[in-house]
């Protein structure tokens, strides 16, 4: 831990090609399934290029079975059974570094761990201040690993050799930081709340995220419109635009339009050709200057950023003054969204609603603060009770049930 630590260039068995036929696929689960021990798993989305969330690249490894880099795009046309896959690997535990980034991945195509271990999660109860995964391996196997292509194009096909490499780089080493962090947080009396934490983050990821009720409100800087009635129309018909454009044609929204272009749009309110012109953002198509390989990148999505005119931001903008002119507002409702997608209401009696059902919140929290340990015995539960008190703050686990400590 305390030696100069050593940059591992590329996996010890080599650098694998991508698993895109139903032939490749099956061959790879037969050897997950001959293989032994936990599954390392990561994944790579292209969600700074793509309107779309989904994983372009899923990456495995288990002893016996090597690194799989695996198109799951590509399989899922060709019709791969992924139950296939989960047979092959069983209940043995998913090793993922900051699994809810790629959890909810997993289960939309259908993979499904029944046991996680978070080597991100368990540096943070092991009181690392750094837990990235370069960090994490450099501190625990004095390893580091070269992290250029993390805001690559994943869509991008042929997947380029050095990428392939970047990719298998981060499965390489979770087998063994799992076995080295297992055994510390036991030797700190840790592994349970660790246990509990990713059955915690297990459950979360199988779940659905609710949409968020007005997820134009998510506008970077947006609240330096909240008191302009015209600006906040104008923002929000921009952002639906935009966004019906970006999901028509498969592209980031801020590909065709920057938040920075609605803010000031929102402010100045062209309404003519000329104020139109003189917004130098609107007119212009989204460039990228980085100094870096993703400059080419963006400059793929060259051919559908040119489809869309600055006419069409113009004609929106125009619409939307028209209609705040004659009452429209941004808002249906006039209630602020809460942090969780809620909304709160404003009038004096849901005011006094809210406050009686506080009230009775709070009396009833004793009984609920544990309200999934109902049927545990008496000695588990209270082992629970004492196990909160002493669970590090940051668990999500604990504070869902034990709100009271927070």
């Amino acid at each position: 831990m305390n030696e100069e630590p050593k940059l591992l260039k590329e996996p010890r068995e080599g650098v694998p090609e991508v698993i895109d036929t139903l032939e490749a696929y099956k061959d790879y689960c037969s050897l997950l399934a001959a293989g032994s021990g936990p599954l390392a798993a990561d994944a790579e989305r292209a969600s700074g290029f793509r309107y779309s969330h989904e994983d372009w690249l899923i990456q495995f490894k288990r002893k016996g079975a090597g690194i799989g880099l695996l198109d799951p795009i590509e399989l899922t046309k060709l019709g791969a059974d992924w139950n296939e896959f989960n047979k092959a690997v069983g209940d043995v535990p998913w090793i993922i570094h900051d699994s809810m980034q790629d959890l909810p991945g997993f289960f939309n195509i259908g993979l499904r761990p029944l046991a996680l271990f978070d080597t991100e999660i368990a540096a943070k109860l092991l009181g690392r201040k750094r837990f990235g995964l370069s960090s994490v391996t450099e501190y625990y196997l004095g390893l580091t690993l070269a992290k250029e292509h993390s805001a690559a194009d994943w869509s991008y096909r042929p997947l380029p050799r050095d990428w392939r490499n970047y990719a298998a780089l981060d499965v390489e080493l979770l087998i063994e930081l799992e076995e080295v962090m297992r055994v510390e947080l036991k030797k700190q009396g840790k592994l349970s709340w660790a246990e509990e934490e990713f059955k915690h983050l297990l459950s979360k990821g199988a779940q659905k995220k609710a949409p968020h009720p007005r997820p134009w409100l998510k506008i970077s800087h947006i609240s330096v419109l909240m008191h302009d009635r015209v600006g906040l129309v104008i923002a929000k018909a921009l952002w639906q635009k935009r966004d019906a454009l970006a999901r028509e044609y498969d592209i980031a929204p801020t590909l065709l339009l920057s938040d920075a272009a609605i803010i000031e749009a929102g402010k100045r309110k062209p309404s003519n050709a000329r104020a139109f012109r003189a917004i130098r953002s609107l007119n212009e198509r989204v460039r990228m200057h980085t100094g870096s390989e993703q400059d080419k990148m963006f400059e793929r999505y060259a051919p559908i950023q040119r489809k869309v005119k600055p006419s069409i931001w113009k004609n929106v903008i125009e619409n939307a003054i028209l209609r705040a002119k004659s009452g429209e507002t941004a808002m249906d409702d006039v209630h602020p969204v809460l942090p969780n997608g809620a909304i709160q209401l404003n009038s004096r009696e849901s005011r006094k609603t809210n406050v009686l059902k506080s009230t009775d919140t709070d009396e009833s929290q004793g009984s609920n603060d544990c309200q999934d340990c109902h049927d545990l015995s008496d000695s588990q539960y209270l082992q629970d009770m004492q196990d909160s008190q002493s669970a590090p703050r940051s668990m999500k686990y604990w504070r869902e049930h034990h709100p009271k400590r927070y």
